[in-house]
């Protein structure tokens, strides 16, 4: 119980006298909850969610009813572990009202790993660019289950030319947590190539995220 635990070891007190970077992650996720059931800790019940979600990086991609069904935890507790996460997430993302541009694929994986990296189901969408490589738009065409999300070059195609984009960039997710693409993401890059090479739309990359990591076909030479 945290009544156990020394005051000067107590989360909350922790963070008052080091700050967050001196807490665990199970501390964290302990303030986060703000408290425990009868008989068990905030912090047994931390433990237990971490369990479950594989760590703390599997926060961003454990489903809510998932985080829901932890002992200890109930569906208003994972709605706020999800939020955190959230807010962590948007801490990431870039600033300003000016469209953003990219240069390389380190530029695309700095963009698009905050918002897409870590998700529990796989999703499918592209950056639809300018001739200077310049956001116009992003388009995100299918949610799909763990581990598909079909799309089709025609929708990414049509999408480009309604928004007279010269470039697009795919990108996918991968909730396994392993940003390798499979020979299915081969496959639908090179048709993607070719369809766009058709239309006068060039494939500037397609990337491939998973958690903190990313693949880009363009690197890997494929495109």
């Amino acid at each position: 119980m945290i009544d156990d635990i020394a005051a000067h070891d107590r989360p909350r007190e922790k963070l008052d006298r080091n700050g967050a970077g001196a807490l665990g992650d199970n501390e964290l996720v302990a303030l986060v909850i703000g408290h425990g059931t009868a008989g068990r800790s905030a912090l047994a019940v931390a433990n237990a969610l971490l369990a479950a979600a594989g760590g703390v990086r599997g926060l961003t991609r454990i489903p809510r009813a998932h985080l829901a069904r932890v002992p200890g935890v109930g569906v208003a507790q994972a709605s706020r572990v999800q939020a955190a996460v959230e807010l962590g997430r948007r801490t990431m993302l870039p600033e300003g009202s000016e469209r953003p541009q990219f240069r390389d694929p380190m530029d695309l994986a700095a963009y698009l790993l905050p918002l897409y990296g870590a998700h529990p189901v796989e999703r499918f969408g592209a950056l639809l660019l300018d001739k200077r490589n310049r956001l116009i738009a992003t388009r995100l065409w299918t949610v799909g289950s763990v581990d598909t999300s079909p799309a089709h070059p025609r929708d990414v195609l049509r999408e480009a030319l309604i928004d007279g984009a010269t470039g697009v960039v795919v990108f996918h997710n991968h909730p396994s947590g392993d940003p390798r693409p499979s020979p299915p993401d081969v496959a639908l890059t090179a048709r993607l190539k070719a369809a766009g090479h058709i239309v006068g739309v060039e494939l500037l990359d397609h990337v491939v995220l998973a958690d903190d990591r990313y693949c880009s076909m363009k690197e890997m030479g494929c495109l």
